[in-house]
């Protein structure tokens, strides 16, 4: 029988094993604690490919005696999940707890994430979400209301390093009965390529036994660009490196902003979410001191959705040099955010009564409409107050 990945193998099987996320497993940590009292939410992870989040949601299934039902986001929706309910009432029925794991719930869209809501509600199953993206953006606030984020980090080099060796040296799950060797340089090395990703450190070693019983530096960079590994990892700073662009751009240094650019995409990172980001900046960062950044960031959005990568990643290029070199204001950014501001604290104010439309001879007896100025009448020049009695001459722009 053909075995399993060595990153599937050597999964931590306690909490004892869970090497690199000590603030989420320790005993005094809300998990811990929760499972102690047979009370456990809801629970999004939120963290970098390779982060542990899978293990986590599989550790904690175990220690609930709880029956875990796996799905990944990308291939299977809403009729998949109707049956995974139906599995967990039968259960329910059984007094057997469910715990439904969703792999990238980030994918999962408005619908498919509000039809979890009533069954988290109502306590037929406990969910566990699996996200690389932030849970504000990406998550729908009534999910996020009924479940906690627990933020998984980017493993430590001393954490990879633990994970690694045991890999080595087990005998039973591991590599030990292979006599594998690899010098200490070599795992500094294979702790460096693999950037906080247990998975992907473990798959580049499981490939680097396949070329040699002598793991050295030499074989572990072969078996890294045959995996497609080596230096691919940027989706674990997903936002410190889109941050990174974003003010790069915004420091109208558009030689960093390529680099970050050629980071992301070189990383796998999907064009789109990109130009998303692009077209955001061009309003927030620049807006009317060139409108036509907004045209450009559009454009390049709608060429990347139709070509694609590899061929559109000139046209971000062409958009985030552009955008960089742009004069900067961030006056609609700043003025939005202040009219926000009062628009929230004075919702109960009423609309002058010459703004009001008057469609009916009630609504014209009450003043509706009275005294209204139509600018074209005044050639655009007609003295007029917009704003509500008490908040005359406020400035926003």
């Amino acid at each position: 029988m053909k075995k399993s990945p060595l990153a599937d193998r050597m999964r931590p099987q306690q909490f004892e094993e869970f090497f690199g996320q000590e603030e989420v497993t320790k005993e005094t940590a809300l998990i811990r604690q929760a499972i102690a009292l047979d009370n456990l939410p809801s629970l999004i992870f939120w963290g970098p490919p390779g982060s542990g989040k899978t293990t986590l949601a599989l550790l904690i299934a175990q220690e609930v005696e709880a029956e875990f039902i796996r799905f990944s986001a990308v291939t299977e929706g809403v009729a998949d999940l109707r049956k995974a309910i139906d599995r967990a009432r039968s259960n329910q029925l059984l007094d057997k707890k469910t715990i439904l794991f969703i792999d990238e719930i980030h994918r999962w869209n408005k619908a498919q994430q509000d039809a979890l809501l009533p069954h988290i509600e109502s306590g037929t199953l406990t969910l566990i979400g699996a996200t690389t993206e932030n849970p504000s953006f990406e998550l729908r606030s009534a999910l996020l209301s009924r479940c906690r984020v627990i933020v998984l980090n980017s493993l430590s080099n001393s954490a990879l390093e633990s994970i690694i060796r045991q890999a080595a040296g087990d005998s039973e799950r591991g590599l030990g009965d292979l006599n594998v060797t690899i010098p200490d340089e070599a795992i500094s090395f294979l702790v460096g390529i693999a950037q906080g990703d247990a998975r992907a450190a473990l798959n580049i070693l499981e490939a680097a036994t396949l070329l040699s019983p002598e793991v050295t530096i030499d074989v572990l960079k072969e078996a890294a660009q045959k995996s497609h590994l080596l230096y691919d990892k940027v989706g674990e700073e997903h936002y410190n490196i889109i941050s990174a662009l974003h003010k790069s751009m915004r420091g109208s240094d558009e030689n960093a902003a390529l680099y970050w650019l050629a980071r992301m995409l070189e990383g796998g990172e999907d064009p789109l979410y990109i130009a998303r980001r692009l077209i955001r900046f061009a309003s927030e960062d620049i807006g009317l001191a060139n409108s036509r950044a907004l045209e450009q960031a559009v454009a390049g959005y709608q060429a990347c959705a139709v070509i694609g990568m590899p061929e559109c990643n000139v046209i971000l290029a062409q958009v985030v040099v552009y955008l960089a070199k742009c004069q900067k204001s961030n006056a609609l950014y700043a003025g939005y955010k202040a009219a926000a501001a009062d628009a929230q604290e004075t919702s109960n104010k009423g609309v002058p009564l010459h703004l009001r439309n008057a469609p009916t001879s009630l609504m014209k007896d009450l003043g509706y409409g009275k005294n209204y100025k139509y600018s074209p009448n005044f050639n655009y020049e007609e003295k007029q107050e917009y704003f509500p009695d008490d908040m005359k001459g406020k400035k926003y722009i």
